[in-house]
């Protein structure tokens, strides 16, 4: 993987990370486009570090909100911060088990797989337009609604099922308010992307060689200054658009998938 190549995943990362489209499926089309060659073990590690700088832009444009998580964490009183950070906490667990259990299995798939990207990405499609015919209202998000959502989020450690497009439709199919349900989305993923990198670096997974060092270097601050720069607009854009929109495009994108997986 040369500089000019990681720099554009990179920038795919910070783009799609926010938007209900999947990044890693994303991902996984552009190093088939762009002949990345690498195995899935490295491919997933690299995949890895652009979803780390992603979630440090997450950390930047949220971070009042995630200083109240901390804050509500640590007092023990039982009030709005304090529930709600149990309720990233309840959200973390079916992605941190099925992670464990199924590790080998989840890497498999960050191979190049793209006709199994492409039907997953019919997934999110089809999630999003149920999600786009729901009603809008203020509800909160109750504990059994952040187990729920934690569950969606297990299922888009899939590439091709859109992580925020799979949490964000979930919710609002849960009657959650709509913005309530992206803040939930996009904060509920940041503990877990970081739980993951201390696992590799401890257990020695993350082991780059020095010639990958400054491409994926390159990667890692694309991907934070393309998520700096697209979070707000996007999430915003989630908020504000018809998730049918994004149901058309992930369905186009999914035929294109498929189509090229069945030519090649």
């Amino acid at each position: 993987m040369d500089v000019i190549e990681a720099i554009v995943l990179g920038i795919i990362q910070g783009l799609t990370e926010f938007l209900p489209v999947s990044s890693s499926g994303h991902l996984e089309l552009a190093k088939v486009v762009l002949g990345d060659t690498s195995v899935p073990e490295e491919s997933l590690t690299f995949t890895v570090v652009l979803h780390f700088a992603t979630a440090l832009s997450t950390l930047v444009i949220f971070r009042k909100e995630v200083a109240e998580i901390f804050k509500g964490l640590f007092q023990f009183k039982w009030n709005e911060e304090f529930k709600f950070s149990l309720k990233i906490i309840l959200s973390m667990f079916p992605a941190v088990i099925i992670g464990l259990l199924f590790e080998e299995q989840l890497e498999s798939f960050f191979g190049g797989e793209i006709f199994f990207v492409g039907m997953m990405l019919f997934v999110t499609a089809i999630l999003l337009l149920f999600a786009d015919k729901a009603k809008s209202t203020n509800k909160e998000v109750s504990f059994w609604d952040a187990v729920i959502i934690g569950v969606s989020q297990a299922v888009a450690m899939l590439p091709g099922i859109s992580r925020s497009g799979a949490t964000i439709s979930t919710s609002v199919l849960l009657g959650i308010d709509r913005t309530k349900a992206a803040k939930f989305s996009f904060l509920m993923v940041v503990p877990l992307i970081f739980g993951k990198i201390a696992k590799d670096l401890l257990s020695g997974d993350i082991n780059f060689q020095s010639s990958e060092i400054i491409p994926v270097s390159a990667g890692f601050i694309a991907a934070f200054f393309a998520g700096l720069l697209a979070c707000k607009w996007m999430i915003a854009l989630v908020k504000k658009s018809k998730l049918y929109y994004f149901s058309i495009y992930c369905a186009i994108v999914g035929v294109i998938a498929v189509a090229y997986s069945f030519l090649n």
